[in-house]
């Protein structure tokens, strides 16, 4: 019998049994058939989504993003391009996410240039520019 525990899926699916209930309330799992003591039981079939999901999260998909992915799978009339089409989102989405860790990372870089490291913390260039940026963006826009 195929059948197995919520721990068994958990471990097969690289997973903790928390994990398994959170992915059953947020509609990722269907919910299992249940044994007359009230056990959970779950198929291989459930093992192989919930591998699915773990490979699409490592992949920097969202959980609402592999929500929407395996609804495809089952949709009539979807195609591969539809597939396609939500992957290359997501590469865009990843491009614009590393522009945006590159432009972090040089403002960051010129920040610790800018720092010798010594002397005392009040006289800090790092937190000084912080603090100058703040007012730039008009955070503290009135002075009293």
């Amino acid at each position: 019998m195929n059948a197995m525990t919520i721990g068994e899926l958990a471990r097969r699916g690289g997973v903790n049994p928390e994990t398994i209930r959170y992915y059953e309330r947020e509609g990722l799992l269907p919910k299992p058939r249940r044994l007359p003591s009230g056990y959970r039981v779950f198929s291989r079939d459930d093992a192989r989504r919930v591998r699915f999901i773990k490979q699409a999260q490592e992949l920097g998909f969202s959980l609402k993003e592999i929500k929407e992915l395996l609804a495809l799978r089952i949709h009539p009339g979807t195609t591969c391009a539809d597939v396609r089409e939500r992957t290359t989102a997501k590469i865009a989405d990843i491009d614009e996410r590393l522009r945006r860790l590159r432009a972090m990372k040089k403002a960051l870089v010129r920040l610790t240039a800018a720092c010798s490291g010594q002397g005392v913390v009040s006289d800090c260039p790092i937190l000084e520019s912080l603090d100058s940026e703040k007012e730039r963006c008009g955070e503290e826009e009135t002075q009293d």
